[in-house]
């Protein structure tokens, strides 16, 4: 039997129920615009790459080169991936090539930037650390202090788009 609320299950009972009863009463999409009342505007795959390589360079100077950093629609939340953080070893001749690729779904960009940072954040994190460990929060909470919170808000968001289809109108 799945869930009632899968992008929460691991959360404290007292949080799904607050959530499940707005989602009752339909006031889960305003509860989550007035959180977060606007949207960024980055759109495009080249904007995405500033905005990721503008964080690296801010946090991370010294890790690994990223090859290819993009919006995929093809990574389904289904999957719980909201984005993709892949080691890519390709031939090139007689050497084997290594890069660093980020694919940020494409469900993300139409959100509040916050939910866009905490992806990336989440995302660059991998860099440094594989596994989700301690030093990768931690990383992630240096990166972005309100990472847990945003997390949630973004497991919220994921319930609320697939109980209702949309909460973030396009601009």
């Amino acid at each position: 039997m799945q869930h009632p609320l899968p992008y929460l299950a691991h959360y404290a009972e007292n949080l799904q129920s607050e959530i499940q009863k707005l989602l009752d009463q339909n006031k889960l999409g305003s509860w989550l615009r007035h959180r977060y009342p606007t949207t960024h505007k980055i759109a495009k795959d080249n904007d995405l790459r500033n905005y990721v390589m503008s964080l690296k360079n801010h946090y991370l100077k010294q890790s690994q080169p990223i090859s290819k950093i993009k919006y995929d629609s093809e990574i389904h939340i289904v999957n719980h991936a909201l984005g993709l953080h892949s080691y890519v070893s390709r031939v090139q001749g007689k050497k084997l090539k290594n890069k660093n690729e980020i694919r940020v779904s494409s469900l993300f960009k139409n959100t509040p930037e916050a939910f866009l940072n905490m992806i990336v954040v989440h995302e660059l994190a991998h860099l440094r650390e594989k596994e989700h460990n301690k030093a990768f929060y931690k990383l992630c909470q240096y990166m972005l202090p309100d990472y847990h919170q945003i997390e949630f808000d973004v497991r919220v968001y994921l319930t609320e788009l697939e109980h209702s289809g949309s909460v973030f109108t396009a601009c």
